[in-house]
């Protein structure tokens, strides 16, 4: 039967029974003659006494991660865990601290402010003028400002401490450079179906219960802790304080338990990796993919607004002249949008998601769009032809303006051939259709123009 951890505060990940009493390493699971406080909650209770108990991260700590090999060649570096919530972030730097023989201080961002720091610090210091080391595990890390984030510098730099930073948004943007510079990343991974499904055995085995569920609820109930054990193990004390006649399926668990709220946050790395997700997956004509992650938005709480901009600009930069229609249709299913609103206008985006998915794609106009823009800022201020320019005053036509300009529908197939770039300049090709959709035709058209022009120069 699995325990708890002695030190209750914190953490975030759940462990295999371990042995009752332990010299070294990681604290026992449940003090040696204790008798186990039913009151405190499951999370806690199966809080993991060894990196051996951990579930889900064995990219890091099984026998080739970068974890396990930092505490075999005894040089445990600063780190910083990256992941969501419920995977283990807390818990592993208290084990970490249990295994490197350190000691373990913990100070939250949200909560503690410079003095708090400095007060850490300096008692790291003494700890060290004793031979002792100090693990300083610092939850939310991101939410410090920069100059907070800088005083850590120092104190990494002379190890008086090893910091162990936590953090659910993305390093690259949350963290100073400098900090970063100075910490290796290491990314917790949201706990799978099998890491589930040992915390619920876990979980049966501390309670002496087994949970009253359908293996259909049982899989529904998985799906609903998305990822995350401690949320996993509070629905379970949820589901054995019911008294049910017969095993929840899924729709009976569903009502008996609110659905967590989909991870997504409109101004942090959530909201970008989700557009990321839907234009690529349309650009990759799936249009399934693609539903499914503008489905993820809505259900995030996203501005449709905000989408169909983003449809829009993908019409125009994916689709191109490969479909002609589908930035009219774009333009159409945003103003259906702003027109109806939700839940009814979301349909006409929909539409929309499916019709980029499955149109022929070409992004030859964005291409030739960049070519043209460096020609031009390449090639200064060059007149047009003279030919080409308009005449409205007698001493225009006396410098030669409109001067042996050909009216294209007065020649043969309605094309002259002459030239329209500046005199003296050689021509460039800058849009060069693709043979996918309705760029097949223009392709066919230009060749044809070409050769046109070609024997009328001749």
């Amino acid at each position: 039967m699995a325990g708890r951890h002695e030190n209750a505060g914190g953490g975030d990940l759940f462990g295999d029974p371990a042995p009752v009493t332990r010299t070294t390493g990681p604290a026992p699971h449940r003090r040696a003659g204790a008798a186990p406080a039913r009151t405190q909650p499951l999370a806690d209770r199966l809080r993991p006494a060894s990196l051996d108990d951990v579930v889900g991260q064995d990219h890091l700590l099984g026998p080739d991660g970068a974890l396990r090999r930092m505490l075999e060649r005894g040089s445990l570096a600063s780190l910083i865990l990256w992941g969501g919530p419920g995977v283990g972030k807390t818990t592993i730097a208290r084990l970490l601290a249990d295994a490197a023989g350190l000691r373990f201080m913990q100070l939250s961002a949200v909560f503690s402010g410079v003095a708090d720091l400095k007060r850490a610090f300096d008692d790291a210091r003494r700890l060290a003028e004793s031979g002792k080391g100090t693990l300083l595990f610092v939850d939310e890390i991101h939410r410090f400002n920069r100059a907070q984030q800088d005083g850590f510098l120092p104190v990494v730099e002379d190890g008086t401490v090893v910091l162990v930073g936590a953090t659910t948004e993305n390093p690259s943007f949350a963290l100073n450079g400098a900090l970063l510079s100075r910490c290796q990343v290491l990314v917790l991974r949201r706990l799978d179906d099998p890491a589930l499904e040992r915390l619920l055995a876990r979980a049966e085995a501390e309670t002496g219960r087994t949970l009253p569920l359908t293996p259909d609820g049982r899989a529904t109930l998985r799906a609903m802790a998305d990822g995350d054990g401690r949320y996993l193990l509070n629905m379970v004390e949820q589901v054995l304080a019911v008294r049910a006649d017969q095993p929840l399926d899924a729709q009976g668990l569903s009502g008996l338990l609110a659905r967590r709220a989909v991870l997504y946050d409109k101004d942090r790395e959530e909201h970008y990796n989700l557009i990321s997700a839907l234009h690529k997956s349309l650009r990759g004509s799936d249009p399934d993919a693609a539903l499914y992650w503008f489905a993820r938005m809505l259900e995030g709480g996203e501005d449709p607004r905000y989408i169909a901009r983003r449809l829009t600009r993908f019409a125009a930069e994916d689709v191109g002249m490969a479909d002609p229609q589908a930035l009219p249709l774009a333009v159409a299913a945003w103003e259906t949008y702003e027109r109806l609103g939700s839940p009814e206008g979301e349909l006409a985006l929909a539409q929309l998601v499916v019709h980029l998915g499955t149109a022929p794609k070409s992004n030859a106009v964005y291409t030739a769009y960049k070519a043209a823009r460096r020609l031009a800022k390449s090639t200064g201020s060059l007149m047009p032809p003279a030919h080409i320019l308009n005449a409205p005053t007698g001493l225009m036509k006396d410098l030669g303006y409109g001067r042996g300009y050909e009216y294209d529908h007065d020649s043969d197939e309605g094309f002259s051939g002459q030239n329209y770039f500046p005199d003296g300049m050689r021509r460039e090709a800058l849009y060069r259709p693709t043979d996918r959709g309705y760029e097949r035709d223009i392709a066919r058209r230009l060749d044809s123009w070409a050769r046109l022009r070609e024997s009328r120069r001749s």
